[in-house]
């Protein structure tokens, strides 16, 4: 049987020869359009974390430097962790591995995903198994560092089991992140139970007891007061009432003093109710350009709902993402490329916002992840350096490397394959479209041409960050950046284009000039 697998081990071929990279490029700055207009904001004055906010360490694969750049204080940027989906489930060869037998193949896991043909659609980078008994925590100690060094402060860690459960696999590597974060001593993990599963039914002080038993690392995240951060996630499945109660348990049960900040699905149906327990909110954002509006022209859009909270006294952790493609779910949203991951972070510098949550790390099931992957190598995480140094520091980052990404996907988003259940734009999404996109990064002025199943689209973009779009169509997609008559970065996408494809995919695929 052919399996989305098959197409996942080609690309493994292709990224030993060269992996995927990928910087981003600043989207224009929207002003505010009358009537509607901004109120002054009030901030908690000890909006800072215990620990300071690092930088990308020095890469030449990076199309920009940090430098010693000051950093403003207060802004973190952190990742959302899912524990299900580490480095390696079983530490078995790829080939035989619980991602290419189960998660990626249409009949894994005795077919139950077939109707919608597998599972997932990507993976993480494989790795040989390791002979080492703690490999799951030498996995997760290389995932930190991998984090660290491209400028992200910590995890968000998603607490979906407490001891007892039945997934141990899923409570160990809870466990073990807060042990694996001490590799880099900065690097903090914030705890969030998830309140959309199992934990919801939990009582109080199971919560409690087990969010405690995490806090007992040094690596938990809190304030400089002392207080531990807790972002409870859908916390609105919980009256204000129930937190006030777990506040206290913690508090009075453990010695542990919590900043709560609730992450709401819409923040707007419950800012008042949790006001008077709250340290700041936090919603989990859309995926798509036309609900991540740059433009601040009422009080629904993406920059006064961050004005409001201001106003509240609270401060806000702003969700950045890629992309959204769910087949379990048959939903996907429409990215726009690289345009929903640049408006995310244009909102989260434009708003002032003191926190950004990525999501996520490595959610492969709701195609979201940024870790480096078979589909992407590094491209989206380096994208999240560039935009993390230009939100810590105030100041957008010079380009000093002429580098060019591309993304598209590898099949037309109305195509389907041989699954029953397809994915369908989720309501309120951007329209579908079919585009190629040369991300590019340029230290002068130069042509940029986009060649995609033998036709090439020719852009003359200035220096620094610019776009060049391009049709998509079936065969293999390419860029060239020239300058003065000669190739100055030239990148190839390891994806041809197809017209039928085996199995629906609907995430775009990155590669880069760097890597």
């Amino acid at each position: 049987m052919r399996t989305r697998a098959l197409l996942v081990a080609s690309a493994l071929a292709v990224l030993a020869l060269a992996a995927c990279t990928a910087p981003q490029d600043p989207a224009p700055t929207s002003t505010p359009d009358p009537p509607f207009s901004r109120a002054p904001a009030t901030r908690p004055p000890d909006a800072f974390p215990s620990s300071t906010p690092g930088l990308p360490a020095p890469d030449p694969a990076l199309p920009f430097d940090a430098g010693a750049s000051r950093v403003l204080p207060g802004r973190l940027v952190l990742a959302h962790y899912l524990p299900a989906f580490t480095v390696s489930i079983d530490n078995k060869p790829p080939a035989s591995d619980y991602y290419t037998n189960s998660y990626l193949a249409v009949d894994g896991e005795n077919g139950k995903h077939a109707a919608y043909g597998g599972y997932l659609r990507d993976r993480p980078v494989p790795r040989a198994p390791r002979p080492q008994p703690d490999w799951q925590l030498r996995d997760l100690q290389d995932e930190v560092r991998t984090a660290y060094a491209a400028g992200i402060d910590g995890f968000v860690l998603d607490i979906v089991q407490t001891t007892g459960d039945n997934d141990v696999r899923v409570q160990s590597v809870q466990e073990q992140l807060m042990q694996a974060a001490a590799v880099e001593p900065r690097f903090r993990v914030l705890l969030m139970p998830d309140m959309t599963g199992g934990m919801r039914r939990k009582p109080v002080d199971e919560v409690a007891a087990y969010v405690a038993k995490l806090a007992a690392s040094p690596s938990a995240m809190r304030l400089s007061d002392g207080r531990l951060v807790v972002a409870p996630f859908t916390a609105e499945n919980h009256s204000a009432s129930w937190w006030k109660r777990f506040m206290d348990r913690m508090a009075q049960g453990y010695g542990i003093d919590v900043a709560l900040v609730p992450l709401f699905q819409d923040e707007r149906q419950h800012d008042q109710e949790f006001k008077a327990i709250s340290y700041g909110y936090a919603n989990w954002g859309a995926r798509n350009p036309a609900s991540n509006t740059t433009a601040v022209t009422s009080p629904d859009s993406p920059i006064a709902r961050v004005d409001a909270v201001h106003r509240l006294g609270k401060i806000w952790m702003q969700p950045v993402s890629v992309q959204d493609e769910r087949p379990s779910q048959q939903i996907y949203d429409e990215a726009e490329n690289t345009t929903n991951l640049r408006n995310t972070w244009q909102i989260a510098r434009d708003s002032g916002s003191e926190w950004v949550q990525i999501a996520t790390w490595n959610d492969y099931a709701e195609g979201t992840q940024i870790a480096p992957s078979v589909m992407h190598g590094r491209a989206y995480l380096d994208l999240m350096s560039y935009y993390a140094t230009w939100f810590k520091t105030g100041v957008e980052p010079r380009v000093v490397r002429d580098v060019v990404y591309l993304t598209h996907r590898t099949q037309p988003a109305a195509a389907t394959g041989s699954e029953s259940e397809p994915m369908v734009l989720r309501g309120g999404s951007s329209p579908a479209r079919d585009t190629v996109e040369a991300l590019a990064f340029l230290t002068e002025p130069a042509t940029v041409s986009l060649t995609v199943g033998g036709t090439t689209t020719t852009c003359r973009l200035p220096a620094g960050v610019g776009v060049c779009l391009a049709p998509l169509r079936p065969g293999a997609v390419s860029a060239r950046v020239v300058r003065g008559g000669a190739a100055v970065a030239t990148a190839v996408s390891p994806y041809p284009v197809v017209a039928s494809p085996d199995v629906q995919d609907l995430q775009y695929v990155a590669s880069s000039s760097a890597r």
